[in-house]
């Protein structure tokens, strides 16, 4: 098997990987949201540690305050993303969900343009608007059902928000730091700010039966370590649209798993409406494609 046809095996596991993401959560719907996206971050800067002290201790040295700054800034914005989209599997279904959230490349797209001037082409804007389309058709239908889930659409649509500040404040670092020390930075401090918050809310920090504990170790290990290192790692070999056009199928992914596992069904608002979004994703990138090298990481997976 040639390195081309490991990197496409890769990025297969790798979207497996992090569409495991929003069952586990659900999974443990009795601990707090915050409560989980603080472990799952926690566990992921642990098991980074060691290789960080060994490999990376050097190049975290030579970080400017400018770069320090602006990695904390993500990590928090890191944190708010996980507790508000883990919050929103409380409210809305899985598929609703990370449909949803999966809207980040527009977020990310519009950040660009009006921070660093990107221009829309036609294709551009037409791409967004049949994503848009398509999760108004969800959060429409979710209405339909109940007042809260729509309650939930919004805390997913707020995640994807708070996913794209975390990359573009991430860009400029990026630059400068390898990738492993980019995010064990960020889970560290997002793992800190969720800690603060959960005290100064009253969370409880401890108390889990054993099966939460290991939901917890399974987020940081699966969907984070996992799922995360090995779309990075097929990046060497492939181009970040396949990487990217890649990651749209972790919707489907959840939604099966959701299926499967938690016996939650996909309504015909749903299927329609994240069918639409993919179509549009997948037209967007294509349209993005020979503007720029656009490359979507999977950390709110």
């Amino acid at each position: 098997m040639n390195k081309y046809s490991i990197s496409y095996l890769a990025i297969i596991i790798g979207v497996i990987s992090v569409s495991t993401a929003a069952v586990l959560v659900k999974l443990a719907s009795e601990v707090p949201s915050a409560v989980t996206a603080n472990y799952r971050l926690l566990f992921a800067a642990i098991i980074l540690l060691p290789y960080i002290l060994l490999k990376r201790r050097d190049e975290l040295k030579k970080l400017a305050k400018r770069e320090w700054i602006l990695t904390i800034v993500a990590g928090i914005s890191l944190a708010i993303h996980y507790i508000v989209w883990f919050e929103s599997f409380q409210y809305t279904s899985v598929a609703s969900s990370t449909v949803i959230v999966t809207l980040q490349p527009i977020f990310a797209f519009i950040g660009t343009y009006l921070f660093f001037h990107e221009r829309f082409s036609a294709g551009t804007v037409i791409s967004m608007l049949i994503a848009i389309f398509g999760g108004v058709i969800i959060t429409w239908g979710d209405f339909q059902i109940a007042g809260e889930a729509l309650y939930g659409d919004f805390l997913a649509l707020l995640g994807a928000l708070f996913i794209t500040i975390y990359f573009l404040l991430g860009q400029g670092v990026r630059t400068k730091v390898s990738v492993m020390s980019y995010t064990f930075i960020a889970y560290s401090i997002g793992a800190l700010a969720i800690i603060i918050y959960n005290i100064s809310v009253s969370n409880p920090l401890t108390g889990y039966d054993s099966n939460e504990w290991l939901i917890f170790l399974c987020l940081a290990v699966v969907p984070t370590i996992l799922g995360l290192n090995l779309l990075n790692w097929a990046l060497k070999w492939v181009s970040t649209s396949v990487i990217s056009m890649g990651i749209l199928f972790e919707p489907i992914g959840a939604s099966l798993l959701a299926y499967i596992i938690l016996n939650e069904l996909i309504t015909w608002s749903q299927w329609l409406g994240g069918t639409i979004v993919i179509f549009g994703l997948l037209l967007f990138i294509a349209s993005t494609r020979r503007k720029r090298k656009m490359k979507i990481t999977i950390d709110h997976s």
